[in-house]
């Protein structure tokens, strides 16, 4: 059994962004929150799929070039190569849980 308190996790950056409550040794599982104006960053992964669940804001999830909404409620699977971005387009935080799978930090590649 594993336990992870979020409140004791940094997040990746000052303004926020990815936090990891759980790396390893099968996925990876976390939490996003982005500030007004900020974005996640274009990527793909070649292996891994990868799940977002927003929790809270609103903004756009952007797959291979097509926007999407991201708010509250709404969930995404994201296919092994396909680009993916996530951008805070409203005024305030955007919120997201996600899961990756399989276990695979070197596996990014920028889009």
């Amino acid at each position: 059994m594993k336990q992870a308190d979020e409140r004791q996790l940094p997040y990746r950056t000052d303004r926020g962004g990815v936090k990891y409550l759980f790396r390893g040794p099968n996925l990876d599982w976390g939490v996003i929150t982005l500030l007004p104006g900020d974005a996640l960053g274009a990527h793909r992964h070649r292996r891994v799929e990868e799940t977002f669940y927003f929790t809270g804001g609103e903004g756009v999830m952007v797959i291979d070039g097509k926007e999407h909404p991201a708010r509250q409620g709404l969930a995404y699977y994201i296919e092994p190569g396909e680009a993916h971005d996530i951008r805070n387009t409203s005024n305030m935080p955007l919120s997201a849980v996600f899961i990756k799978y399989p276990y695979d930090p070197e596996d990014k590649e920028k889009a």
